[in-house]
């Protein structure tokens, strides 16, 4: 049975992060965009808690329930939650496209209903030798956040319909306000004569 999350980030960064793992005991697969970073790399964590009554502050630290020392995705040592780093572009906007086999949607440490976090600076993944490094990555502040809830099915695709949906319904108009603009503009003397 396949398992389905989603977390909606606001803050300085906004965006929308899928979450979708086809058994208990399969990898899980992170897809989305996020908007409004600096250009360059973002520490992206998994936080263990989902509380935002003080912002993404309140969410506590990485989520690492086995009390690991900080590391990157690929590492046998690292919290549940370190996730690497996601990059964006000139554009300020960074495609997610991450598979892990550390966190689950399911089970005794699922993931779901904790807080999802990118921050300012790169993730150094525990090498950087800053003092926070194997807390945090001193990866520098949280510039957006959002709780990761699930969901009945993987509403990615269908947010993808929605987007195609409404691009082809601006064209109609778009299209229609030209062809109205052009009617408009005509000098309807010499057109009746």
């Amino acid at each position: 049975m396949s398992l389905f999350a989603v977390a909606v980030l606001t803050g300085m960064v906004t965006g929308t992060i899928h979450f979708s793992q086809e058994c208990p005991t399969c990898v899980v697969d992170v897809r989305g965009e996020l908007r409004g970073l600096s250009k360059g790399l973002h520490g992206f964590h998994v936080h263990e808690s989902g509380d935002m009554t003080s912002g993404c502050t309140s969410m506590g630290s990485h989520y690492n329930p086995f009390r690991m020392t900080h590391g990157g995705p690929t590492d046998t040592v690292r919290h549940v939650g370190d996730l690497g780093n996601i990059v964006a572009g000139a554009d300020g906007i960074a495609k997610v496209d991450i598979t892990d086999k550390l966190i689950s949607l399911s089970g005794k440490y699922s993931i779901l209903g904790r807080g999802l976090i990118v921050h300012a600076d790169p993730d150094d993944l525990g090498r950087g030798g800053f003092p926070d490094s194997l807390a945090t990555g001193h990866a520098g502040a949280r510039v957006g956040c959002g709780i990761i809830l699930e969901t009945a099915g993987d509403t990615s695709q269908d947010k993808r319909l929605v987007q195609i949906l409404k691009s082809e319904i601006q064209e109609i108009r778009d299209k229609e306000k030209s062809e109205q603009e052009t009617w408009d503009g005509l000098d309807w003397a010499t057109v009746l004569g």
